[in-house]
């Protein structure tokens, strides 16, 4: 299968990460590609990729924006990105190695061998497999998922995971200029609206290993943010049913 593959990883301020992950990215086994999506991080962030695409000047892509505008706006930037120049399956990840670069190939073989649409590097779903976290935030992110659960009936162990493989048809099928949330409830969204339009979904069981460098991003107005979205998308969902997007603009 010679598919073309793409992750995505956005950042902001991380020159401690980002050489070691692109140099392991880059020597995975099937050629993945990686586009970085730079937040005007002040640390150098960028030029650090940019010294880095002078030895993989085909596989290593950087968009530079000048601000912070959100995870979720920096993916679909990434997304409509990737949908253009025509790659098979698209990755979400971090930069911070909490999520192991291996388990892409894994997250690819769920996808490309297995069939599913949507492939999620889970936490949750053989126990609580994540490390290095206090007890407070593993307990916080467990019942977010087990809330999104309640909620909205959506049949994911962890509805707030950002490790994900997606098959292009998912990112064409969502309407991804209406999505509405740009923070944590970002991910939520991506993988509700991806049920409600009948994709299939799988997760991945994972362990997840919290930053040894660098600063995490997570903040009380994310989370905020995910709790009132997703009674949004509960309520949306039974006024406004999904339909797949028809444009071919993308």
């Amino acid at each position: 299968m010679n598919h073309k593959k793409l992750v995505i990883i956005p950042t902001f301020n991380e020159l401690e990460n980002i050489s070691d992950m692109i140099l392991k990215v880059m020597n995975l086994d099937g050629e993945f590609e990686l586009l970085i999506i730079d937040d005007g991080s002040p640390d150098g962030t960028a030029t650090i990729v940019k010294s880095l695409q002078k030895v993989f000047p085909n596989r290593l892509f950087l968009i530079e924006r000048a601000e912070k505008l959100g995870l979720g706006t920096a993916y679909i930037t990434g997304f409509e990105w990737a949908l253009k120049n025509n790659y098979d399956y698209i990755f979400e990840m971090d930069a911070d190695f909490s999520h192991n670069p291996d388990d892409l190939i894994r997250l690819y073989e769920a996808c490309a061998v297995q069939g599913y649409d949507l492939a999620i590097g889970s936490r949750y779903i053989t126990g609580v497999n994540v490390v290095n976290w206090p007890i407070g935030r593993v307990l916080m992110s467990y019942f977010a998922s087990v809330y999104v659960n309640f909620i909205t009936g959506l049949p994911v162990k962890d509805a707030t995971a950002g490790f994900k493989c997606y098959h292009r048809s998912v990112l064409k099928g969502i309407k991804l200029k209406e999505v509405k949330f740009i923070g944590y409830a970002f991910q939520i969204e991506m993988k509700f609206t991806a049920w409600k339009l009948g994709f299939k979904i799988t997760e991945v069981p994972i362990i997840f290993t919290d930053r040894t460098k660098g600063t995490s991003k997570m903040s009380s107005g994310i989370f905020k943010e995910a709790v009132l979205g997703v009674i949004w998308m509960k309520i949306k969902s039974l006024f406004s049913p999904y339909q797949l997007n028809q444009s071919e603009s993308i």
